[in-house]
């Protein structure tokens, strides 16, 4: 019966989010997904609400913002340096609503099965999710796996492809599971605000940009954002203190 519950958190965590984003994004450009990318918080605040009956507070709602804001106007600045328009075309309606899609995919994730990651350990679950996902992705990626010229791929190119399946895949995975079964699904969305954060500093590091106090501003509201979330009430707060959730 739970690996029934794995193979459908499978396709909301890893084949629908994963491989629907990779579409709309091919289909959209960068800052467009991006921003798209920032209404996680938005999305699993209010399936969290639907689902397990988590109150939508003020506070909540206010860290959601203020955080929010701060990976915007992050976006907003890469943009704006040339890192974040590049090649990617043009906005697209249809890429847009895949990359949302995409986030209220993984929404759904965090919140209906998050039983899955109380009872099992991550690695368990990643071994299993990952396998599934394999699964449903060989099908429409046989062809071209079998047409690729093996011997002509650059070391760098197996490199990079080995840092984005262990690291900011698999890893990560581990991380987020390890993550839910201690936060609350909102808390787990919001710390989505750090990716613009780490390719910000990348980019300050490798020279590609330069750290400026619009920068600065935009990391503190994030960090702020992230903590006023954690600062919020959850359901149990409210059930303890004898208030109608």
């Amino acid at each position: 019966r739970d690996m029934l519950k794995i193979f459908f958190a499978t396709l909301f965590a890893l084949v629908f989010n994963q491989g629907v984003y990779i579409f709309g994004l091919s289909m959209t450009s960068p800052i467009d997904a991006s921003i798209v990318t920032t209404t996680l918080p938005i999305v699993t605040m209010i399936v969290a609400a639907i689902y397990l009956k988590e109150p939508v507070t003020n506070k909540k709602v206010l860290g959601i913002f203020v955080g929010a804001m701060g990976a915007l106007i992050l976006i907003m600045n890469s943009q704006n340096t040339g890192r974040g328009g590049g090649g990617g075309g043009g906005g697209s309606v249809i890429g847009d609503l895949l990359c949302l899609i995409a986030q209220i995919s993984f929404s759904i994730y965090l919140t209906v099965f998050k039983g899955l990651s109380q009872k099992y350990s991550p690695i368990t679950l990643n071994k299993w999710m990952f396998v599934y996902a394999s699964m449903c992705y060989i099908p429409f990626s046989y062809h071209g796996i079998a047409a690729i010229q093996w011997a002509e791929v650059s070391t760098a190119a197996l490199v990079q492809v080995g840092y984005v399946v262990v690291g900011g895949s698999f890893l990560a995975y581990i991380c987020i599971m390890t993550a839910q079964r201690l936060l609350r699904p909102t808390v787990v969305s919001m710390y989505n605000y750090m990716q613009p954060i780490v390719a910000s500093i990348v980019t300050v590091v490798i020279g590609m940009a330069t750290f400026n106090l619009e920068k600065g501003i935009a990391i503190a509201l994030v960090f702020l954002g992230v903590y006023i979330v954690t600062q919020s009430k959850s359901r149990k707060d409210f059930e303890k203190e004898g208030k109608e959730v």
